[in-house]
């Protein structure tokens, strides 16, 4: 058995992760290009031909602005929720609608769309079962609902959004109105919650994090693991991030 995450993009300016298990392979999200994802694909060593689905989170334009196009060139489906797909203009796709809570099984591996709490019609965070071994994707939420949290304790490998800092949010450029947004259930999660959340559900020794969706304006990947690493306990080497716009990263088995 061999489970691959490849973060290709993650933040506001388009986000899209590959969770490869053996041959077969699910796209969560397509916020770029399609040509620049493939792009991406190939440096990451990522056979187009691998991948079975696209996965879709919630129906921001950083998650869906390449998917419809994406799907077209793979020739396979795209899959989320009615009132997402609904919210979305994918064009003439293939569509596999999935529920809320509701397992399913793509690329070799059980999937269960769990719900987030973010400014969309019906967002979801994704766990993955790749024959025991667990993959959680959960960004775009203002707050860690319990079967998120629930996740969070089984999974091997847990992408986790950790969007802002608050001071910089506080003292940064943004309107009043939208701080408080950001700062607010229905916004994004900030280090501090990422961390306490974490150190919650510490219950597998061996979970490797990665924090994502790191806002350009409020946050730095220093402070946000510095932050995290303060709050576990975690070693801050062993808690990752993309560094720069146009970095990716790999994390295995």
């Amino acid at each position: 058995m061999s489970v691959e995450v490849h973060i290709l993009a993650s933040g506001s300016d388009g986000n899209c992760t590959v969770v490869k298990h053996d041959d077969r392979a699910v796209l969560i999200d397509a916020g770029l290009s399609c040509k620049r994802l493939f792009s991406l694909m190939d440096v990451n060593g990522l056979d187009k031909e691998c991948i079975d689905a696209i996965l879709i989170t919630h129906e921001h334009t950083d998650h869906t602005s390449g998917a419809g196009v994406m799907a077209r060139k793979l020739n396979v489906p795209i899959m989320c929720n009615e009132r997402t797909f609904n919210a979305c203009d994918f064009g003439n796709v293939m569509y596999s609608p999935i529920s809320m809570m509701n397992r399913f099984r793509v690329a070799n591996m059980d999937v269960i769309s769990l719900p987030t709490s973010h400014d969309a019609v019906e967002p979801s965070a994704y766990l993955m079962d790749a024959d025991g071994f667990k993959v959680l994707v959960a960004t775009d939420t203002g707050r860690i609902l319990y079967p998120v949290e629930h996740a969070l304790e089984e999974s091997d490998i847990a992408v986790i959004e950790s969007n802002y800092d608050k001071r910089m949010l506080r003292e940064g450029p943004y309107p009043p109105s939208l701080k408080r947004h950001i700062d607010s259930d229905m916004g994004h999660m900030c280090n501090v919650d990422t961390g306490e959340i974490l150190k919650r559900t510490m219950k597998n020794p061996n979970r490797r994090i990665f924090l994502a969706h790191l806002s350009r304006h409020n946050n730095t990947p220093d402070i946000a693991r510095e932050t995290v690493s303060e709050i576990t306990g975690i070693k801050r080497y062993q808690i990752d991030c993309l560094e720069c716009k146009g970095d990716t990263r790999i994390m295995h088995d």
